[in-house]
């Protein structure tokens, strides 16, 4: 029999860069009881971002900053929105350059992530903010 669950979690940041959330979607996974199936998770914002990564070692963020800060600068003069700040359309772009949406198998009721993957939510605004990333999971 087919069974779906959908929630909607709520991270707070504390400005720009990666927050784990591997564990509270783990949690979702485990409630949902879904032997085999599909995850999905969707970001509710157009300045933020999700994304599959290494979370052994923390240097791994801190460079996939550091690039990002390179390739799109905080008050570029390239661009023209920036009514909530210099960092407002950088975070656009930061945002569109990635994901908003994550597809995670799901097996024997795990999501099938390798050893050292880690699910993040990327916050691009340099202020933090309450983030919703809805989740879905269909499967048997």
């Amino acid at each position: 029999m087919l069974r779906q669950a959908t929630a909607t979690l709520t991270i707070d940041t504390r400005g720009r860069g990666l927050v784990e959330i591997t564990g509270r979607v783990a949690g979702f996974v485990a409630d949902a009881q879904c032997a085999s199936g599909v995850l999905t998770l969707f970001v509710r914002h157009t300045s933020a971002s999700l994304l599959v990564q290494e979370n052994a070692d923390p240097a791994v963020c801190a460079d996939l900053e550091r690039f990002f800060a390179r390739l799109v600068p905080d008050g570029d003069p390239l661009f023209r929105h920036d009514d909530e700040g210099p960092d407002d359309m950088p975070a656009h772009v930061r945002a569109a350059l990635t994901q908003v949406n994550l597809s995670i198998p799901v097996v024997h009721g795990r999501m099938a992530l390798g050893t050292w993957q880690g699910i993040y939510l990327w916050e691009h605004r340099l202020r933090g903010h309450r983030r919703e990333v809805v989740a879905h999971v269909v499967g048997e």
